[in-house]
């Protein structure tokens, strides 16, 4: 089976996701951030600022192939459909791994809520620009 993906598309929810996680971890949530996760010191070297930059890129890149797939396989057209695609797609990968990874990590469930809750927003508008987009 040949899956037609519209890599623009993919781009740009990429481009939404990188942008939505700067605006919730940097604008909104920060000083929250650093009090759950204890990390003070956020002044990495250029060179590790630069390889987090483009594998936080990648990594949303090949999240929003996935998603603009099984938009494909479910024949998934409009905002709505794409949305409820997208929920279960959170729902039954991300939730789950960032649960078992919170469980083993011991740290507080609020840092774990304002993760999951990110991915949710994040993969929403993913979802969103894919299933109209695609």
């Amino acid at each position: 089976m040949e899956v037609h993906v519209n890599y623009l598309a993919v781009l740009a929810a990429a481009v939404a996701s990188y942008i939505i996680g700067a605006i919730w971890y940097g604008a909104i949530f920060s000083k929250v951030w650093v009090r759950l996760t204890g990390i003070t010191d956020m002044k990495p070297a250029p060179v590790n600022m630069v390889l987090v930059l483009i594998s936080s890129f990648v990594m949303a890149f090949v999240l929003d192939h996935t998603i603009a797939e099984a938009d494909y396989f479910h024949k998934v057209s409009g905002v709505e459909s794409g949305l409820v695609c997208t929920f279960f797609t959170w729902l039954g990968f991300v939730v789950p791994v960032m649960l078992c990874t919170k469980l083993y990590e011991k740290k507080p469930w609020a840092l774990w809520f304002m993760d999951i809750g990110f991915w949710l927003i994040s993969m929403f508008a993913m979802g969103a620009i894919l299933s109209v987009w695609t």
